[in-house]
């Protein structure tokens, strides 16, 4: 056996690639190559208030029935208790910014094939209670109750 010189490496392994595999790569699925269209949409439109509402509002109507009643009062709740926030797409989702920054976002049953809906907070929202507080809520339907502590949440939040 040869010795190797000290502070030497071996040569590094080349990574396996698709034809050593017998794999071929055929580029992105359809729903990739949406998602990505969605994108450029989004980022487009949040520039634009108005355009961001519409998209929001043509989002909405596209859902399952019971995801969209969820999320037009959603909308009607967070337009009403923090008008501040700004209405836009995020990830093809219903979110609503303060400054630039997603605060809120409504992820719909149907996007991710869950049994329930979510109202999900992100980090620039004013949650904070002591060292540990929920981001984020599964939703099926709303109830009164349900809408006023929503209205709260998000009212603290946008704060």
């Amino acid at each position: 056996m040869a010795a190797t010189k000290p502070g030497t490496k071996a040569a590094p392994k080349s990574p396996k690639s698709s034809a050593a595999t017998g794999k071929r790569y055929e580029g992105f699925t359809a729903e990739e190559k949406a998602a990505m269209k969605d994108r450029v949409n989004e980022m487009k439109a949040a520039a634009d208030e108005a355009e961001g509402e519409r998209a929001v509002l043509a989002k909405i109507a596209e859902l399952r029935e019971d995801d969209r009643a969820l999320a037009k009062r959603l909308h009607t709740i967070i337009k009403k208790s923090a008008p501040a926030l700004s209405p836009r797409l995020w990830y093809g989702m219903p979110a609503y910014a303060k400054n630039g920054k997603n605060v809120c976002f409504f992820q719909s049953a149907q996007k991710f094939k869950t049994r329930y809906a979510t109202l999900g907070f992100n980090d620039p929202a004013k949650l904070d209670e002591g060292t540990m507080w929920p981001v984020a809520y599964a939703l099926t339907k709303l109830t009164g109750a349900d809408e006023a502590r929503i209205g709260s949440l998000v009212k603290k939040a946008a704060s």
